[in-house]
């Protein structure tokens, strides 16, 4: 794989691990919030935390997508690590919720301003190789999720070792992301910006026209609804599992207790079944429809919440039936990894379109997870404080239901994605 393809994956990874350690880190700060001088933090409050970071990514990737489209990707590409640093800086003096609040907004449009900068780069270097396509956009989806997995871990044991001064050592992986992208990609390795007059209203307009003169709405709902399955099992899941154990869900025996530490291994564990997912499924391109693989990814996840739950109620009564419960809970998660490179790819197919034009496509990238973590995040919230961890595992399962929407219409039209046409006229 190409040199630059692998320097904005590796760029992508020590992003996303820095997002995950904050993510983490808050967590855990939230719940023990009066012994660092803040006021006690709710289960909606840790939510809606969440949601706006995704709601800075969702507003903030078209923008940054088109932008990229005009600048170069390579220069947009940096504006994110600078943005992540002085939010994480900030978020170690300050016990302020609304603060904290500016904060995530600050550390989402860091991630706006990334991502749809590096799948557009992607998008343009894998043009004329669908198998290098399927790898890269694997490797990108495993880099974010395995950056995302490693900073859960890491940030658990950071916060507990240095409390909240952890946040500001947080600066120097933004700092290492910086460096990789100034570095790594070479200017003269990505196309040259776009040639259009710079009219903000002009811009507007031609992405509207791509929008409806594309397919990628049909992507929208299983895709947003993925990622709301996903966003319930980060920050939502984590506060459940390390706050005070409640009294009125006593049945339910994964709820509260853990230390950070040990929430440190499980993740790791986790995370590791993921990332392979991601390299096996990746890895199926060239023989497998995306929308395949998509299916067996829901499927996948369906089994792996089935086992959840009931883990959640033998609790460790019954070790053998533990023990199954949990290879049942691996294996489908192994399974639900290969959904999210297929979306990718698909979306991916979908700029063959609009040359000119892959960042601001795959900025809906963003748009898309943004829309389903924020969805997650405050329904999640909403779940747990009516039936603890049973309830976010039923709405997952909603959530599965509604990915399944529209994939007959997606399988009908998916052969066409690739084919190339002529880009919209400016």
């Amino acid at each position: 794989m190409a040199r630059p393809i692998l320097a904005v994956i590796l760029g992508t990874f020590t992003l996303r691990l820095a997002t995950g350690i904050t993510g983490s880190m808050l967590v855990y700060y939230f719940a023990d919030f009066p012994a660092h001088g803040g006021e006690p933090v709710t289960a909606l409050q840790v939510g809606i935390m969440g949601a706006l970071f995704y709601a800075s990514e969702l507003i903030g990737s078209p923008i940054f997508g088109v932008l990229s489209d005009r600048l170069g990707h390579r220069r947009v590409m940096l504006v994110g690590p600078a943005f992540g640093a002085v939010a994480v800086i900030i978020t170690a003096f300050t016990v302020s919720l609304p603060v904290i609040g500016f904060t995530r907004l600050l550390e989402g449009a860091s991630t706006a301003a990334s991502v749809p900068s590096i799948l557009g780069f992607i998008a343009f270097a894998t043009a004329a190789d669908e198998l290098m396509r399927g790898k890269a956009v694997a490797r990108f989806e495993a880099a974010t999720l395995a950056g995302l997995m490693a900073g859960f871990v890491v940030g658990g044991l950071l916060f507990q070792a240095l409390g909240p001064i952890a946040f500001i050592a947080n600066a120097l992986v933004y700092l290492v992301s910086f460096l990789i992208y100034r570095y790594g990609v070479p200017e003269h390795a990505e196309p040259a910006p776009a040639a259009r007059a710079h009219d903000p209203e002009e811009g507007l307009r031609r992405y509207i026209r791509i929008l409806r003169g594309s397919h990628v709405w049909l992507l929208a709902p299983t895709w947003i609804a993925i990622n709301a399955t996903l966003g319930l099992f980060t920050s939502q899941t984590l506060f459940q599992l390390v706050r005070e154990p409640q009294p009125q869900f006593a049945d339910q025996h994964l709820m509260g207790g853990f230390e950070p530490w040990q929430m440190s291994v499980g993740l790791a564990i986790g995370g590791l079944l993921f990332f392979a997912g991601l390299f096996y499924w990746g890895g199926r391109f060239k023989d497998m429809r995306r929308t395949t693989i998509i299916l067996y990814g829901i499927a996948g996840g369906a089994v792996m919440l089935a086992a959840a739950l009931g883990i959640n109620h033998f609790g460790t009564g019954a070790i053998p039936v533990l023990i199954v419960l949990v290879a049942i809970a691996a294996g489908g998660l192994f399974v639900l990894a290969g959904a999210t490179p297929a979306a990718i790819g698909l979306l991916a197919d979908m700029t063959e379109a609009f040359p000119n034009d892959r960042g601001a496509i795959m900025g809906l990238y963003s748009v898309f997870l943004g829309l389903g973590q924020i969805i997650g995040s405050i329904a999640g919230g909403i779940a747990a404080q009516w039936r603890g961890l049973d309830g976010i595992f039923l709405l997952s399962f909603l959530f599965l239901g509604i990915a399944l929407l529209p994939i007959s219409h997606l399988r009908r039209y998916e052969h066409r994605f690739g084919e190339n046409r002529e880009p919209v006229n400016a």
